[in-house]
């Protein structure tokens, strides 16, 4: 059986005649950039997850950057992030001119460890971007707190967590922005780039509006220095026909990470670590992450039997080569290069089927039954 990480050829098939319908409706209109279906998808986004606004951008890369920009972040300023997520985050803090301040994070949920924070602030010290990895958010209670007594910014970078909450609140209500990406992979996806800011803040939105179209209001005229990241008129379109299942697809990721995390329990036990939802907390399972054991041998054995598999991430941000000049060393933060050396996500995507799940699930105990 061959279990792909990903497969979305099926979600298509079922909603091609509608994306076809709006696609010739754009072309027909001729509106390619900011138009009707940007403004539409970028009001709904913001409703659902409780914000004023929704500013539609590039990428979820330059939703970070855009939202740092607006908010004053610059050379000079340092932002604290987790160590242990996607290159982007730090990517665009440095790219606002500002340096990246890496703390270890949770091992419980892969996300930043609020105990950390506090003592990584400094004078320098702008902004908290939380990462709400796979899908689950960080918890923003005692991240905000810590932001109120230092007077920080915090952007939350939700490119996982599209739905996800905490303690009944969206992403985004307990910080000064959040941000989205509609990469393809993500459980709203795209079919290209797109990303979006979401916030409360009217000055903030506004700032991020006139950041994203060159830094120009009114057109022509320049006052700051923006550039162009806007969320395309077709991938708006795309996005509006998907955006309606979007809740059915997250409570059927729900229903696969409970499947997997029994099947794994009956057949390992205690031998993989399975995903844990925090109390509090809803989990919209973006990727469903295991701690293995043997981690590299597990999936290399894996791909010989048709399952494909990702180690989300490999190597932390701290030691990455680009940031080498800002001195950290190997075993500064262990919790994170812990989870990069044990992190196993295993296919997840709503058309997912059970025997698929069972096929993994046997290949695992598998696997371990022949290397213990």
């Amino acid at each position: 059986m061959n279990v792909p990480m990903l497969d979305l050829s099926e979600q298509y098939e079922q909603l091609k005649p509608e994306i076809m319908r709006v696609l010739d409706e754009v072309m027909r209109s001729s509106r390619f950039i900011l138009g009707d279906y940007v403004k539409k998808l970028e009001a709904d986004i913001a409703a659902y997850s409780r914000a004023k606004h929704g500013i539609g951008c590039g990428n979820g890369s330059d939703a970070i950057h855009i939202a740092l920009q607006a908010a004053g972040v610059g050379p000079g300023d340092e932002v604290i992030t987790t160590a242990f997520t996607f290159f982007a985050t730090a990517g665009s803090i440095a790219r606002a001119g500002a340096k990246p301040v890496f703390v270890d994070i949770d091992p419980v949920t892969f996300n930043i460890d609020p105990a950390q924070i506090e003592a990584a602030v400094t004078e320098k010290t702008k902004a908290i971007i939380p990462v709400h990895l796979y899908g689950q958010m960080a918890d923003m209670e005692a991240i905000a707190a810590i932001a109120k007594r230092h007077g920080l910014v915090v952007i939350e970078d939700a490119a996982q967590a599209i739905g996800a909450k905490y303690n009944g609140k969206c992403v985004g209500e307990l910080g000064t922005a959040a941000t989205y990406s509609f990469f393809p992979t993500k459980n709203l996806g795209a079919y290209g780039d797109g990303g979006m800011i979401i916030t409360n803040d009217d000055e903030l939105a506004e700032k991020c509006r006139v950041i994203r179209v060159h830094g120009s209001k009114p057109k022509y005229y320049h006052h700051v220095l923006g550039y162009n990241s806007r969320l395309d008129e077709m991938q708006a379109a795309i996005l509006s026909v998907k955006f309606p299942h979007l809740d059915r697809w997250t409570e059927q990721r729900r229903k696969q990470a409970a499947t997997y995390t029994r099947l794994l329990e009956e057949a390992v036990g205690d031998l993989v670590v399975t995903p844990k939802e925090v109390d509090g907390r809803y989990h919209v399972f973006h990727q469903y992450t295991i701690r293995a054991p043997k981690r590299d041998e597990l999936q290399a054995f894996l791909k010989e039997q048709g399952i494909a598999t990702m180690v989300y991430y490999p190597l932390p941000l701290h030691l990455q080569p680009v940031f080498a000049s800002l001195g950290y060393k190997e075993g500064q933060l262990p919790e994170a290069e812990k989870a990069a050396k044990e992190a196993l996500s295993l296919p997840m995507f709503p058309e997912l089927k059970e025997e698929q799940q069972q096929y993994v699930v046997e290949k695992i105990a598998e696997f371990y039954r022949h290397s213990a």
